[in-house]
């Protein structure tokens, strides 16, 4: 359930801070983000797959602590984020 190479690199164009910024907190919730989103598109079709969904469960709890971090550092950038990835806080 990787992403695919091409929706990667556009995540991370789209949320980089510099040219050659892959690993910041920002594009790393972006990118937790797109796979979340296409794991419960997954789980629409196969509701049964409980071991797949533990890892969904996983995901979200990194991302989770990764906007924890990013709003305690920089609150500016934590609201801009949460309002681009359309989340909800």
């Amino acid at each position: 359930m990787a992403l695919q190479s091409e929706m990667k690199k556009e995540v991370i164009t789209k949320f980089r801070l510099h040219e050659r910024d892959s690993g910041s907190p920002e594009v790393q919730i972006a990118l937790l983000t797109e796979r979340i989103n296409n794991l419960t598109e997954h789980f629409r079709v196969h509701k049964k797959d409980f071991s797949s969904r533990r890892g969904l469960l996983k995901l979200v709890g990194r991302r989770r602590k990764l906007l924890d971090y990013l709003k305690k550092s920089r609150l500016d950038k934590y609201r801009g984020l949460i309002k681009d990835l359309n989340l909800r806080k």
